[in-house]
């Protein structure tokens, strides 16, 4: 069993940075994939960023440039630093975790979410 918990969000300006964090306890921490994934309101959950467990590492082409996914396995965290934050980057952000178990099988979990607003 994994249990996420992210923090970091809350309002920013146009062009500002913020750091969520994800805090996961339980589990094998370092034998998961790590996403951060958004919902904006009346919009699909998107992937935004992924941190494998080997720390390969891709984005989602519209934070490429300014979102930077890392993870530290021995404190179990997983964090994604926002830069040049814009109006459309406004979504609850959630962390999520995967490992593949089997073929066809996975383990999975999502945290609770936080939410990010970017306004002036």
């Amino acid at each position: 069993q994994v249990q996420l918990v992210e923090s970091g969000g809350g309002l920013v300006q146009p062009g500002g940075s913020l750091r969520l964090s994800c805090a996961a306890s339980g589990s094998i921490f370092s034998f998961y994939d790590m996403d951060w994934y958004r919902e904006a309101p009346g919009k699909q959950r998107e992937l935004v960023a992924e941190i494998t467990s080997g720390g390969t590492t891709t984005y989602a082409d519209p934070v490429k440039g300014r979102f930077i996914i890392s993870r530290d396995n021995a404190k179990k965290m997983v964090y994604l630093q926002m830069n040049n934050l814009k109006p459309e980057d406004t979504a609850t952000y959630y962390c999520y975790s995967v490992r593949k178990m089997a073929p066809g099988l996975v383990d999975m979990y999502w945290g609770q979410g936080t939410q990010v607003t970017v306004s002036s």
